[in-house]
């Protein structure tokens, strides 16, 4: 196919349009890029830090059976698991804060003896949220039969709340170091560009819980407290990258 000399005027012209286009595009583009490299911020960091008293426990307990006979041992634990169950619905804690979290059965051997024996094993999780309860449901777990106490954690009904609350002092104090930053330069603090959370929850240190044959004092009937909840400890710290106006 041949073309006049017309239709490569046409041609010619059609690309340098187009060039032109995308030279002012790369042009722009550049522009926008310098500009967005030169504008001027301050990074900072903040902290936001609330304490509270823990108002509910979360508890993990457990009873261990053992003997020579594997049906003999799972229907021992069945048993005592069964009250323990039992002693915790009396002490009117709500269906949906308790469950079984986990059950086993197997065989030990005794290198010594040589002879095998079973290990059965039920654990029970608690969400206690009267801790007021606590001394009285421990006291009667372990009459009932519990011989182990694998965790216990002290929580706050309002940590969703409170978190929140700290997350907001963080960048309120960010903010406020930004400001005294530039408070000698004639400027502004701005809008926030970025932000990174980092929040962290510190849990008080589990109690060290008596067993009863143990935790009389002065083998009396006096008040006992075994119970020392202490503060859980909020902590958010943020980092803000402010505009400078």
């Amino acid at each position: 196919m041949r073309f006049g000399k017309p239709s490569f005027e046409i041609l010619k012209i059609f690309f340098m349009k187009k060039s032109a286009i995308l030279l002012l595009v790369l042009f722009t583009t550049m522009l926008q890029a310098q500009e967005m490299k030169q504008i001027p911020t301050i990074n900072v960091s903040g902290e936001g830090k609330i304490k509270v008293t823990p108002d509910q426990a979360a508890i993990s307990i457990s009873v261990e059976t053992k003997g020579a006979k594997a049906v003999d041992v799972k229907k021992e634990n069945d048993t005592k698991i069964d009250a323990v169950l039992k002693y915790i619905k009396k002490m009117n804690i709500a269906k949906e804060d308790y469950q079984t979290q986990r059950v086993s059965l197997y065989p030990n051997y005794d290198y010594e003896k040589k002879k095998t024996n079973y290990i059965a094993t039920q654990t029970v999780y608690v969400l206690l949220k009267d801790l007021n309860k606590y001394d009285a449901l421990m006291d009667g777990l372990v009459d009932l039969g519990i011989n182990r106490i694998d965790n216990v954690e002290f929580k706050s009904s309002k940590i969703d709340q409170l978190q929140s609350d700290a997350r907001k002092l963080a960048i309120k104090d960010a903010k406020a170091k930004a400001e005294d930053f530039v408070s000698v330069l004639n400027q502004k603090v701005g809008k926030a560009l970025t932000i990174s959370d980092n929040s962290q929850v510190n849990y008080p240190p589990r109690p060290m819980y008596e067993m009863k044959a143990m935790a009389m004092a002065d083998g009396g009937g006096a008040a006992r407290e075994t119970l020392a909840t202490g503060e859980i400890e909020l902590v958010v710290n943020v980092s803000v990258s402010f505009v400078l106006e």
